[in-house]
């Protein structure tokens, strides 16, 4: 093949390669047919999810130090820690929060990025800094979570029945279940929760300890240097080795309970003689319920990226097998399972495939007039969308609900240029051309407009997959499957279309009552617009004017339009962040959670919920039947949900939804405020934001988590008295820690499984601050005194939390928004009152969704502007020169994007990462139609006719294929905007926008098209256009 430069007067009967198509059909068909195979396989190998595999992942480096302040833990691990893995490269943000005895350091990864090496290096900075780390404190644990959800993926609850032991029924699963759960492909980590681990503890009673003189540093050691893993050895000669084992280990509670804690001459000391010894279970941390039951939960948690309806139908299916083989008493039920609003947006998008394709065909009959003609631009649909799928998945996309709607918005456009075809074909046909004839003739005159007219339309979405962050690693999918799909309509229409229409074309009577009909119809509809044309064209400045006009609206029209990053979507689920009060216990909290479980019951279309709770509070989800059986959207139920929360004063509970797109964060408004101040200076700022923006009154709530209400006791030590009676610091820390901390000092083996050994005073013994003070300890001299002979107790309320972000010290303001209220406008408004409260020296930032929408918000609108300088540079190549371009962007684009943003304005949707493509995808709709009309109109003026005659008669003719175009895209597109159920609301917001924009924007271009190409253009004929001839 040889691709020549040739001038359009060159044009005369050169195409033969592409004739050959229309000479040659059988090679059309063939290629069509080849194409639609590789698609139909491809479909049947292809994976399902909900979005584009990307990774959204975040490091927790988790280290517990018992029994120090939040102050001392935050200087002397949290702050190290930070230091050490703040340059770790691939780092969005890092944020930590410090509690007494606990330090939490998050590293927020970028999008995307390779985890495992990010791993690697945050060890790697850790590992240096170890030696910093005090040596009481447990060794910083480093965990993988998903940065978009701080909840499991699937909780699958094991109802705890009367009589049932919460520590055996912990001990079977971690056993018998989680070995199977984590063995399913790209599951990360599968763990019982709220289950109690069997352990040996050894209750001890202060009392007796101080009558059989025993102190506590004794117990510790006993259990230490007792109860040992032997490494003895082997023996070993010439002719044989044998391995060395010893019974260091302590076994059973007899042989616990006969250790020797002390001896004096002639008198043992066993532990039985000081402590009860038991089989228990370790001190529980978290609790777990179904609705109104104490369960255990099994939660499962995928891996950044995996395919979560893959693994929810494995997880499924050993389910089945497990409950099979589970003693009678325990079964494991699905509690929640965040696929199955997953697989219903699914199964929704594909009926509005079907729904779409149904539509499209029906509109392209009747503007045919004939459902023989009306099959070339039809088969044009399951070609290009089979082509698309084909294309895909060499590329490694899946099938997901961007992937899918991409499809569903290609059924509009894909028949464009095939109606164009035929339209054309059908019309020469009517000149008296037969049916090859008029299809040789079509192809030449189209082969040009069609290609620049893909490629037009293809093009604007190619800056979409350029796009970094969050909406370039969704978007770029979606994108690239629509350019994908337009490209190969293209070439559908100029190979496939004219062959058929070929054959179609010459055996359609153009007297049929159909055709007929149809043609009298458009004639009226084209004798009423010729005659509107000429009194526009005869106004030249009352259309521009108006063309002005239309052009000053788009600012407004843009900026008075809601905005948001994504449509909330109604999952079917309420979520809920529970907050207890600062000294509330685990029992505390779940107790009162009842009164909340009841407070919901009555909730239209309930199901069941799910908690997940600890001492200061904790996660929970109610789920709901599907949209159409209740009355209510959850979005709707949010301010009663609330309010319902509230009557339970007993805890603290802020509902939230999931959000509609994979992004970090619990709350729709999240936002930082930095300094390097202490809490006790930010709480007076952050009080004065919370009173300040809940006055605005578009807030269901507002919180922050610096509350400083931590009741606290500190011991102060007098050492000057600890001196005299022969007491160091590590004396009492020792003897302390070992009655009152709960920390296990050694394990024991049982069944083939490690458990703590625990020893602790009796509860008794620690139920308030002041009663350790009447704890004795023992002194170097053997007498044993009570704390309060060394030490006085001090009260004082401490913050919760400590919370940092990049280094430096920061609370949170969070919240949900009312109904009705963007998450923009009420991030807009808390912005405007923390800057007018805080100093100059702090600082504002951003976590969640808030950060995705500050970041990226508007990427799309960028995208939008690369767009049309894209789409100008490939008009400029095919015309040759800048004039063509500027009248077909100028006539088309801004028209057809400020049709559309007057129904954003009107607030029938919000601007939004969805409605942002739909604007892309007008501009390049809005650009095929001008340039159809004005390569037309350059034709016309190399035959001699005048700009006035040329661009006339170009309109008129072709009225028809952009009205059937139009009409094609309209329709198509309009199941999208009345479309209900799961994942509605995105494609009720692309669907608003490409109708409305095609549908008023056509309508403009029609009427203020022509009157630009008559300023712009000039009476001469246009330059020589370059085109590819292929000979």
């Amino acid at each position: 093949m040889m691709v020549k430069h040739r001038s359009s007067e060159a044009l005369t009967p050169q195409i033969s390669a592409i004739e050959v198509f229309v000479t040659r059909p059988v090679v059309a068909i063939s290629f069509c047919l080849l194409i639609m195979l590789a698609g139909i396989k491809s479909s049947l190998e292809m994976t399902v999810s909900e979005f584009p595999q990307i990774e959204s992942a975040a490091l927790r480096i988790h280290t517990t130090f018992v029994g120090a302040s939040a102050d001392e833990v935050k200087s002397f691990i949290t702050i190290p820690i930070e230091e050490a893995v703040s340059n770790v490269s691939g780092i969005d943000y890092v944020d930590s929060v410090t509690k007494a005895g606990s330090s939490i350091v998050t590293v927020w990864l970028n999008l995307n990025e390779h985890v495992p090496d990010a791993l690697a290096e945050i060890s790697t900075s850790i590992n240096r800094i170890k030696y910093k780390i005090p040596s009481g404190a447990y060794d910083p644990q480093i965990e993988i979570i998903r940065a978009d959800r701080p909840w499991a993926s699937f909780y699958l609850p094991v109802i705890l029945s009367d009589g049932m032991s919460r520590t055996l029924v912990t001990d079977y699963l971690e056993r018998n279940v989680v070995p199977v759960f984590s063995a399913i492909p790209n599951v990360r980590k599968s763990e019982v929760i709220g289950g109690r681990a069997p352990a040996i503890r050894v209750w001890l009673k202060p009392e007796l300890l101080e009558s059989n003189n025993v102190s506590a540093s004794d117990i510790r050691r006993a259990l230490l240097e007792n109860n040992i893993v032997a490494t003895f050895g082997k023996t070993q000669n010439s002719d044989k080795r044998v391995d060395l084992f010893v019974n260091s280990l302590l076994t059973d509670l007899n042989e616990f309970e006969s250790l020797v804690v002390r001896q004096d001459i002639g008198d043992l000391v066993r532990l039985r003689d000081v402590a009860e010894v038991e089989l228990d279970e370790e001190e529980g941390y978290e609790n777990t319920r179904f609705s109104q039951d104490d369960s255990v939960f099994l939660s499962v948690w995928p891996a950044p990226g995996a395919n979560e309806i893959d693994i929810a139908d494995r997880l499924y299916d050993e389910v089945d097998k497990l409950n099979g083989s589970l003693p009678p008493e325990m079964q494991i039920r699905i509690g929640y399972d965040s696929t199955k609003y997953t697989r219903k947006a699914i199964k929704e998008i594909f009926i509005t495939l079907l729904e779409t394709i149904l539509l499209v065909g029906a509109v392209v009959v009747v503007f045919m007039g004939s459902f023989r003609t009306a099959v070339v631009p039809l088969i044009a649909i399951p070609i290009s969308i089979l082509g698309a799928v084909a294309s895909i998945y060499a590329l490694g996309f899946s099938f997901n609900l961007l992937t899918i709607l991409a499809i569903v918005l290609s059924v509009g456009l894909v028949v464009d240029d095939a109606i164009v075809v035929v339209e054309n074909v059908s019309r020469l046909v009517g000149q008296g051309m037969t049916g090859t004839e008029a299809a040789i003739k079509s192809t030449r005159q189209l082969f040009s407009p069609i290609v620049t007219m893909t490629l037009t339309l293809a093009m604007v979405f190619i800056p979409i997959s350029f796009l970094s962050g969050l909406t370039g690693a969704l978007f770029r999918e979606f994108a690239l499957t629509l350019a994908i799909a337009v490209t190969i309509s293209g070439v559908v229409a100029i190979t496939l279309s004219p062959a058929m229409s070929a054959f179609v074309c010459h055996r359609v009577s153009r007297d049929s009552a159909g055709v007929r009909f149809v043609t009298e119809k458009f004639d009226r509809v084209r004798r009423s617009y010729a005659s509107m044309l000429s009194l526009i064209l005869e106004q030249p400045g009352c259309v521009l004017v108006v063309y002005i006009f239309c052009l000053f609206l788009l600012l407004p029209l843009y900026n008075f339009s809601k905005k948001e990053l994504a449509p909330i979507e109604d999952t079917g689920a309420l979520m809920m962040v529970i907050s207890a009060p600062p000294d509330a216990s685990l029992e505390y909290t779940t107790k009162h959670m009842q009164a909340i479980v009841e407070s919901l019951e009555s909730l239209s279309g309930g199901q069941f919920m799910w908690q997940r709770l600890d001492q200061s509070g904790g996660f929970a989800g109610k789920t709901f039947v599907d949209e159409d059986k209740r009355t209510f959207s959850v979005m709707e139920m949010l301010p009663d949900a609330f309010r319902r929360l509230s009557s339970v004063p007993a805890l603290k509970s802020f509902p939230t939804l999931e959000t509609s797109l994979p992004t970090a964060g619990n709350f729709a408004v999240e936002l930082v405020v930095q300094s390097t101040d202490s809490q006790q200076k930010m709480l007076s700022f952050a009080r004065q934001i919370l009173e300040e923006a809940r006055a605005r009154g578009k807030f269901i709530y507002l919180d922050t988590d610096l509350i400083v209400d931590l009741p606290e006791a500190n011991i102060i030590i007098d050492r000057n008295k600890a001196f005299d009676l022969g007491l160091s610091a590590e004396d009492i820390n020792l003897q302390l820690s070992t009655l009152l901390s709960g920390d296990f000092i050694s394990q024991v083996n049982l069944s083939g499984r490690a458990y703590d050994v625990i020893p602790m005073v009796t509860e008794q013994n620690r139920t308030s601050p002041t009663s350790l003070m009447n704890v004795k300890i023992k002194t170097s001299s053997g007498v044993f005194v009570p704390v309060s002979d060394f030490a006085s107790e001090e009260r004082k309320a401490s913050p919760r939390s400590l919370g940092r972000f990049d280094q430096k010290n920061a609370f949170r303001v969070f919240g949900a928004v009312v109904p009705g209220v963007t998450k923009e406008e009420g991030l807009a408004a808390l912005e405007e009152v923390v800057d007018a409260i805080v100093p100059n020296e702090y600082s504002m930032n951003y976590a969640g969704e808030s950060r995705q929408l500050r970041s990226e918000g508007n990427s799309l609108a960028a995208s939008l502007g690369l767009a049309i300088i894209i789409v100008f540079f490939i008009l400029s190549v095919q015309f040759n020169n800048f004039r063509e371009p500027i009248i077909i962007l100028l006539g088309s684009v801004p028209l057809a994007i400020m049709s559309a943003l007057i129904f954003t304005f009107m607030d029938m949707t919000t601007i939004n990462v969805y409605s942002q493509i739909g604007l892309i995808t007008l501009a390049g709709l809005g650009a095929k139609n001008a340039i159809l009309i004005i390569q037309f109109a350059n034709r016309l003026k190399i035959q001699g006719m005048s700009s006035v005659e040329a661009i006339k008669q170009s309109a008129d003719e072709r009225l028809r294929p952009v009205l059937m175009t139009t009409g094609a895209t309209v329709f198509g597109h309009l199941p999208l905007v009345f479309v209900t159920g799961a994942g509605a609301e995105a494609r009720n917001s692309i669907g608003i926008v490409l109708v409305a924009g095609m549908a008023v924007g056509t309508i403009f271009t029609l009427m203020v098209l022509p009157s630009i190409y008559l300023w712009i253009t000039k009476e001469t004929s246009p330059p020589t256009q370059h085109r590819l001839t292929v000979a």
